[in-house]
């Protein structure tokens, strides 16, 4: 699977947008929220807010990239 990750441009991020923790490798998909963090269903990322952190193991915003829609 090849996936090209990118970094974060919130104007340039569509809500649909995938994004990859970057030391974990946790995946956020607006489809399914985050469910540790209370985040519904179908809240993009740029929705978040700024003291959002990956829920595996606590990474900040900004070390999240974007995935290339390989679905």
């Amino acid at each position: 699977m090849s996936q090209y990750r990118t970094s974060i441009d919130p104007d340039r991020l569509s809500p649909d947008s995938r994004l990859e923790c970057s030391i974990c490798w946790w995946v956020y998909d607006p489809q399914d929220g985050d469910e540790a963090g209370n985040i519904p269903r179908g809240t993009p990322f740029t929705a978040l807010s700024d003291d959002w952190r990956c829920p595996q193991c606590d990474a900040l915003r900004h070390q999240f990239l974007v995935i290339a829609d390989d679905r």
